[in-house]
């Protein structure tokens, strides 16, 4: 019996988180590619930890191809504990907050620098 080699595999998917750091005293998270249930757990851990150590969290989704509700799940739970911003939404992270109708209460901002830039949110009345 033949059997062909295990060489010619396909090669690994990109990581979902593509880098993070401090920029003007946010925490940057840059991700990218399909955000589901297989691929979440990266960003979920890079997320908490940027809780743990930053007011103002700033996830930089313009790479985003796909996102799923482990995805929308992660950001309303950091929406909870953290002044998240989410700075250039790919085109599937605008409509899964849409669909899920948490676009108002998610900041979206179209620009990093923007998201950067943006005075924290004025308290309850």
């Amino acid at each position: 019996m033949v059997r062909e080699p295990l060489d010619n595999s396909t090669p690994a998917a990109l990581p979902v988180v593509a880098a993070e750091g401090e920029i003007d005293g946010c925490w940057v998270v840059r991700v990218r590619g399909e955000i589901d249930s297989d691929s979440v757990d990266p960003l979920f851990i890079a997320m908490w930890q940027a809780v743990a150590g930053h007011e103002v969290v700033v996830l930089e989704a313009s790479a985003v191809t796909f996102a799923d509700s482990s995805f929308l799940s992660l950001l309303i739970e950091m929406h909870q504990r953290t002044r998240l911003r989410v700075a250039a939404p790919a085109a599937a992270v605008t409509r899964l907050l849409r669909t899920a109708g948490v676009d108002r209460v998610i900041r979206t901002y179209p620009t990093l620098e923007s998201a950067l830039a943006a005075p924290p949110p004025s308290p309850p009345a």
